[in-house]
């Protein structure tokens, strides 16, 4: 056994006793065909009011942009697979959908955590420097996946591994150690289409193409605006995130549970009720949503969301609620408490309610909604 493949080993049991499901090694080069479809993404608008992207559009382009000494780039996964299909959870119509994986503790802190126990390994064992990302960071992590070969990019753009499914979480160490590189995954799609085919608001343009304008993840999560008419009925009661694409994946069929007890959700997030979900303030937001990603969105907008479901339920007890809602200070709320209004009243009520409050409004996209 070499050296270079006796330090791998230790990486790898290291890495495996740290709770990484997968651990794969790759080389910083080769990436040029992904970094032309970023930019074809980035060039065709489809990622939205993410303006972060294009600010850092080169420095995501290739590892070496990012960090020039880096030699070898180690991949991980850890699999937060549900113990249950998400799709069924969309058809209780007086809970909110929150995706599978911000449902347990925010996976940046968990991976981020165990990533700089590895990587501070590498530094001491083999005098070697490290670089630590998870997510939030410009780098291409599901290609890098791809041609470490921990699983392939399917056509609805996300990760999917014959082992693990659509469920798993990507981090990566950078680092000036040479590593002998892993064999790249190969595409196992076939004539599949049911991603692209499941989609509530039609996101993907083509295979291996995501709109991000049109997806309900990125409506819920990303957007800071007011969601457009043609999407509220698509969103249901999807309130944060959407998993109908990695949920219909067929290869889910080789899918576990994950044993991560982090990942396993929290009983107040599985299926939370719309009206308790309305009801928070903010301190009561930031309480609940304590270690969860969710808190990232802010308050204003995650009930923007909750409102956008209500008007989707069909539930008329809802209308109280939601009439304490026009007082809001946020104008996203107000918008959608108007718009889950006119959904659940009955045409009498609605005029009633525009007389007694549209008058008292001055912001003109809420008073668009009383209007259309």
């Amino acid at each position: 056994m070499t050296e270079e493949t006796t330090i791998k080993s230790e990486i790898t049991k290291l890495s495996h006793d740290a709770g990484f499901d997968v651990i794969r090694y790759t080389s910083p080069d080769g990436l040029e065909r992904n970094a032309q479809f970023f930019e074809d993404f980035l060039n065709n608008a489809y990622h939205g009011d993410m303006k972060w992207m294009e600010e850092k559009a080169e420095r995501r382009k290739s590892p070496f942009n990012l960090w020039p000494d880096v030699k070898s780039i180690i991949m991980f996964g850890m699999n937060y697979g549900p113990r249950q299909n998400p799709l069924k959870s969309l058809k209780q119509k007086n809970s909110g959908n929150i995706s599978v994986y911000a449902q347990g503790k925010d996976y940046h802190d968990v991976i981020k955590k165990r990533l700089k126990k590895i990587a501070r390994h590498i530094h001491q064992e083999y005098n070697e420097q490290v670089k630590v990302f998870v997510d939030t960071a410009p780098v291409m992590e599901k290609p890098l996946a791809e041609k470490s070969g921990l699983g392939w990019q399917g056509k609805h753009t996300n990760l999917v591994s014959r082992e693990f499914g659509s469920w798993l979480f990507l981090g990566s160490i950078y680092t000036t150690l040479k590593i002998k590189p892993d064999a790249t995954e190969t595409d196992h799609c076939g004539s599949c289409t049911a991603c692209l085919d499941i989609c509530p608001t039609d996101a993907f343009p083509a295979p291996y193409q995501l709109d991000a304008r049109r997806c309900i993840s990125y409506l819920t999560i990303e957007y800071k605006g007011h969601i457009d008419l043609e999407f509220r009925k698509a969103i249901g009661n999807r309130i944060y995130g959407c998993d109908d694409c990695l949920s219909v994946c067929p290869w889910n069929k080789y899918a576990t549970a994950t044993r991560e007890r982090l990942y396993f959700p929290r009983v107040e997030l599985a299926h939370p009720r719309l009206d308790d979900l309305a009801a928070l303030d903010e301190q009561s937001f930031r309480r609940v949503f304590s270690g969860s990603p969710i808190k990232r969105i802010g308050r204003d907008f995650f009930i923007r969301n909750v409102l956008i479901a209500m008007g989707n339920s069909g539930n008329r007890e809802y209308i109280p609620q939601l009439q304490n809602k026009l007082s809001e200070d946020s104008p996203f709320i107000r918008a959608m408490a108007i718009w889950s209004l006119k959904q659940l009243c009955e045409d009498k009520e609605f005029h009633r309610l525009r007389e007694t409050h549209a008058g008292h409004e001055a912001d003109q996209a809420v008073l668009k909604e009383w209007d259309s």
